[in-house]
């Protein structure tokens, strides 16, 4: 299997992927969704909370907040050796909330959490919590925990992960009469119009979605799309809370623990027999 960045910043990661098939890619796009963990809020005790929003909606607001996720710091709760549902220091971070709107209205924003510890932090400080009216005031207190995305969604470490079959985009300059349709309905500027003749810019963007064949007017069909089904691009896009590359380091060795198991409980089963 061959792997290549084709792109890359502080929260997204782009590949390229060979020599796999469409079985491998499905495996690794469900593991980071429900087994990778994250940190993030599942238990909030409310002190005081005087403004319009209900307990409940506070306490939903806080749990979809992302935070930032140390996982060589903490334990997964069923794997920590303190086995207490209350939790410790090693599989619990808690964040104090106490603010108060004394003669204006205020919007209470997530960079107004105080956490026990530095490193687990919300991922933006600009997301707004609540808005406070003149002397209403919210004091609680959130604890944090690591956790999967098969439990729920705040636990997913991505706000999008998905493959695609590799585009081949291929151009019949014999046939093509420079009309010029195809590169003008393509949605993602793959086709470019050059001089005498058309050209394909990045055939990777491609959505394979064919309207450029559709609109060709011409019998062969001077452009032709189709794809690679040994060959994919990858897109994952992270809430903050991991790296995209740890993200993915983190879903390959879920993947080859379960393929150890697998292959451990198969030869198991041969030596039985």
């Amino acid at each position: 299997m061959k792997m290549e960045i084709l792109e890359r910043d502080e929260n997204s990661l782009r590949l390229r992927i060979g020599g796999t098939n469409a079985a491998f890619m499905n495996a690794l796009r469900r593991i980071i969704l429900s087994e990778v963990p994250s940190m993030a809020v599942d238990d909030v005790v409310i002190i005081e909370n005087s403004s319009t929003i209900q307990d409940e909606f506070l306490a939903h607001r806080i749990g979809l907040m992302p935070l930032k996720t140390d996982l060589d710091t903490y334990n997964l709760p069923e794997n920590c050796i303190c086995k207490s549902e209350f939790g410790c220091n090693l599989c619990r971070a808690s964040l104090i909330l106490d603010v108060e709107a004394e003669d204006h209205t205020i919007t209470v924003y997530s960079g107004e959490f105080k956490s026990e510890n530095p490193a687990t932090i919300p991922v933006s400080g600009k997301i707004p919590i609540v808005k406070l009216a003149p002397e209403q005031k919210v004091r609680l207190e959130a604890y944090a925990r690591l956790g999967k995305g098969e439990d729920h969604a705040r636990w997913q470490p991505v706000s999008m992960c998905a493959y695609k079959f590799r585009p081949i985009v291929k151009v019949d300059s014999k046939h093509c009469d420079l009309c010029g349709a195809c590169v003008e309905i393509c949605p993602k500027n793959v086709l470019l119009k050059a001089g005498n003749k058309v050209e394909i810019k990045n055939s990777d963007n491609c959505t394979l979605c064919q309207d450029c064949m559709d609109i060709c007017k011409k019998t062969p069909k001077a452009v032709e799309v189709v794809w690679d089904e040994n060959s994919f691009i990858f897109s994952l896009e992270s809430t903050g809370a991991l790296s995209p590359e740890r993200i993915l380091s983190e879903a390959l060795n879920i993947l080859d623990g379960k393929l150890k198991d697998f292959l451990e409980q198969f030869a198991g089963k041969e030596n039985e027999k």
